[in-house]
């Protein structure tokens, strides 16, 4: 049996606490996850997971293999992305973490683009609403946007800023009047963002920066199902431009307070240094920031170029 192939099996059913999630994720069955997982245990002679009828939890000795057995597999990672960068193209597995909407409008993208330059590598893209923590999530690299990140314990690197506008449906304006200036949003319906805004509280730059406490009838921390909410004409919504471009385009959603703009975010990619860095997710590193150097017309770009 294979050693390091039995120590990945592992990891991917202690990170997901569940055999089945960790044969999904790897593609294997049920049956193969468990057959590694038994071989290894066999090999260490302890029991490495507590295995109930819901999850699966570490054991003291499943605790020590996994610290130890991460850092091994990305030992041998690096050595084998060394050895092949030499020689090769760099190949391998990425894992990258996005919001869902940018995701879907941009990383797809630049994803399918970057896998054609680089047709070795594997990148799987997964839902990353900016609390996921990179290392138990096994992400080598993650989409922040937000005005500000607060967790300073991984390295960000600033790509662009997206700006963000306030939007509502013909049908809400006809019935509920278009709002004059920011202040008078508190008078609206508004579809609020938790993890944006999970106070309710809108943002505003410009000589005079505001900030405006607002309330409605519709909450979400998904983007795509607030802008769905707009169209229908259940209230007023902010979005990143890259979001609602087309709508503004054919009119289903018109662009309010021209005078007041939104706080703008900033799009990050963002690591971790507890990890090291094989040459793929260098790779895409680098391909991330030479898109950045070139803005796609909703975007700006605020921070001189990375080295």
């Amino acid at each position: 049996m294979d050693r390091l192939r039995c120590l990945q099996v592992f990891s991917e059913v202690a990170r997901c606490g569940s055999f089945l999630r960790a044969a999904t994720q790897l593609s294997l069955s049920r049956a193969t996850i468990t057959k590694h997982v038994a071989w290894l245990e066999a090999s260490m002679g302890a029991q490495l997971l507590k295995r109930t009828s819901k999850q699966v939890a570490l054991t003291e000795a499943g605790a020590r293999v996994l610290a130890s057995g991460r850092e091994l597999l990305e030992r041998y990672d690096a050595i084998e992305s060394e050895v092949r960068d030499a020689v090769h193209l760099p190949r391998g597995a990425i894992r990258v973490g996005t919001p869902p909407s940018f995701g879907a409008y941009h990383l797809m993208r630049l994803m399918a683009e970057f896998t054609r330059r680089y047709p070795d590598i594997e990148v799987t893209v997964v839902h990353d609403d900016g609390r996921s923590d990179l290392v138990a999530e096994a992400l080598d690299l993650s989409i922040r946007i937000a005005a500000s990140l607060e967790d300073a314990s991984y390295v960000a690197q600033p790509l662009l800023v997206s700006p963000q506008v306030v939007v509502a449906a013909p049908s809400y304006l006809r019935a509920h009047g278009r709002p004059a200036k920011a202040t008078d949003l508190v008078h609206h319906n508004c579809l609020v963002h938790t993890v944006k805004s999970g106070a309710g509280v809108w943002r505003f730059e410009g000589p005079v920066r505001q900030e405006v406490r607002v309330r409605g009838t519709v909450r979400s921390n998904l983007g795509d199902a607030l802008k769905q909410a707009a169209l229908q004409g259940a209230g007023i919504s902010v979005h990143p431009h890259y979001m609602v471009s087309e709508e503004l385009r054919a009119g289903t959603l018109e662009a309010l307070l021209p005078g007041c703009v939104p706080e703008a975010m900033v799009i990050n990619v963002v690591f971790s240094t507890r990890r090291n860095m094989p040459a793929r997710v260098r790779h895409l590193l680098e391909f991330l920031k030479e898109w950045s150097r070139s803005p796609p017309e909703w975007a700006a770009p605020r921070f001189p170029p990375t080295a």
